[in-house]
């Protein structure tokens, strides 16, 4: 009779590992999917990064007008200085016969030194400024020193400040308006013991108790043959978007010129974004050859980064460096103003000479910028968008998002779809390797039972044999 045994528990756990090895190939296949759309969507999450510091560095040079300084100097700087505004138009401007403006002063005759009491008893002093206003002070006889008159002048902080000058023969309260121009003259009118400082000259029965040292004056000049008065010695209107300020008398010779430098430093800043931007693609589309991956192993496998022979990768980086190396305009070249790339994609920019084209032909240079901008902008808004929105052809309008932003969510798509895939196949996996080991759980035990019957039965076999015998 034929024996019937049992299959041991190594057996059955060696074939149930090799059933569940074949089951997970597929799920471990598809993970390792998953992994690598990570590591794309990693990539070009750093580039996207890149392109949006390019942008941003791109919005310093959108209105070339407005970035374009100027710059002021003057031949005479004892008579003026100026500074000019990015709207101020370039020229030369000749100032003759300036006199500056003047504030008004007057002062006291020889009393005792600044903290002498004033005789008199309490009073007050009335200002009334050229234009009608008037101020009062008023001083109480305990306060009487010329000190405490011109500390109380001072308070007020109105038409009039004060100052007490001392000199061996004793000291002076010196008045002068706060503002300069013809507008700034003032009388004083005091009352008890200040009365002593009145000053009036257009009147013939006041007191002038104060001495004039110098009348209140406006500024006088001509500028390019054009006279000019002003109040100040501040001329902010005289030149549209120039500010001149007189120093003394005399002539000089203003220039307004275009300045480079806040409009070279925004381009340095676009090359510096240019250069981390193709940085960033390189990287992420590098390949590393076996033999030079390591310096320390020969036994080195190659390399290659997430995006290497990517399309839309390779197709960016050639854009951002052709942006350099076929810009033009106006006859100036990318190289003339110091702006170049070499083979590999590094960007170099010389400032001084940008500064040297521009001074020759300002024009031409600002519009190689412009060209620079609009390139470098429609570049970047179709690899990361902008903040306005796309309309398809079916009139569909979603969020202008860039390529970056599609291929990402694809990979974000297909992860998803792989990961429900994977926890579908999980649960059948789980199922089926249920069934299998319930299926040899009963196959051990039916085999079990006719190991047993068998046994039974040989017994019984060999002992009716005995018998016959």
């Amino acid at each position: 009779m034929t024996s019937v045994g049992a299959l041991s528990s190594s057996a059955i756990s060696s074939q149930i590992s090799t059933f569940e090895s074949k089951l997970q190939a597929p799920i471990t296949q598809l993970q390792s999917q998953v992994t690598a759309d990570k590591a794309d969507i990693s990539a070009w999450g750093k580039i996207s990064g890149s392109m949006s510091s390019l942008s941003q560095a791109l919005s310093n040079i959108k209105d070339v007008a407005s970035v374009s300084g100027k710059s002021a100097t003057t031949t005479s700087k004892s008579v003026a200085t100026v500074t000019a505004s990015n709207s101020a138009a370039s020229g030369t401007y000749n100032l003759t016969n300036v006199t500056l403006a003047k504030p008004q002063e007057i002062y006291s005759s020889l009393l005792g030194s600044g903290n002498s009491t004033l005789s008199g008893g309490n009073g007050s002093l009335v200002f009334t400024l050229k234009g009608g206003k008037s101020e009062t002070v008023s001083i109480g006889s305990g306060s009487l020193t010329l000190n405490d008159v011109a500390a109380s002048i001072n308070k007020q902080d109105g038409g009039v400040q004060a100052s007490v000058i001392g000199t061996s023969a004793g000291a002076r309260l010196v008045l002068q308006s706060s503002g300069t121009g013809s507008s700034a003259a003032f009388t004083v009118s005091g009352t008890g013991a200040l009365a002593q400082f009145d000053f009036n000259p257009s009147s013939s029965t006041a007191n002038s108790g104060e001495i004039l040292a110098h009348a209140a004056t406006d500024a006088s000049l001509t500028l390019n043959g054009v006279p000019i008065i002003s109040p100040t010695n501040t001329l902010g209107s005289a030149i549209a978007g120039v500010t001149i300020a007189l120093a003394g008398s005399g002539s000089t010779s203003l220039s307004v010129n275009s300045s480079p430098t806040n409009l070279s430093s925004a381009v340095q800043g676009v090359a510096t974004g240019l250069n981390a931007a193709i940085s960033a693609i390189a990287a992420e589309t590098k390949y590393v050859p076996a033999s030079s991956a390591s310096n320390s192993s020969s036994n080195a496998s190659a390399t290659a980064g997430p995006l290497l022979g990517n399309f839309s990768a390779t197709e960016l980086k050639n854009e951002l460096m052709t942006s350099v190396s076929g810009l033009v305009a106006s006859g100036v070249s990318a190289g003339a103003v110091g702006l170049s790339i070499n083979s590999s994609g590094a960007v170099s920019f010389n400032s001084t000479s940008f500064a040297s084209e521009y001074t020759k032909n300002p024009t031409a240079v600002q519009n190689l910028v412009t060209n620079l901008y609009k390139t470098l902008n429609k570049i970047t808004t179709g690899a990361i968008g902008g903040s306005g929105s796309a309309t398809s052809s079916a009139g569909t309008t979603t969020k202008n998002t860039g390529f970056i932003g599609q291929q990402t969510a694809s990979l974000n798509a297909v992860i998803t779809s792989i990961n429900t895939q994977v926890t579908q196949m999980t649960k059948q996996d789980a199922t089926a390797l249920n069934i299998l080991r319930t299926e040899y759980t009963l196959a051990e035990t039916k085999a079990s039972s006719a190991s047993i019957t068998q046994t039974y039965l040989s017994i019984f076999t060999g002992s009716s044999s005995k018998s016959g015998g």
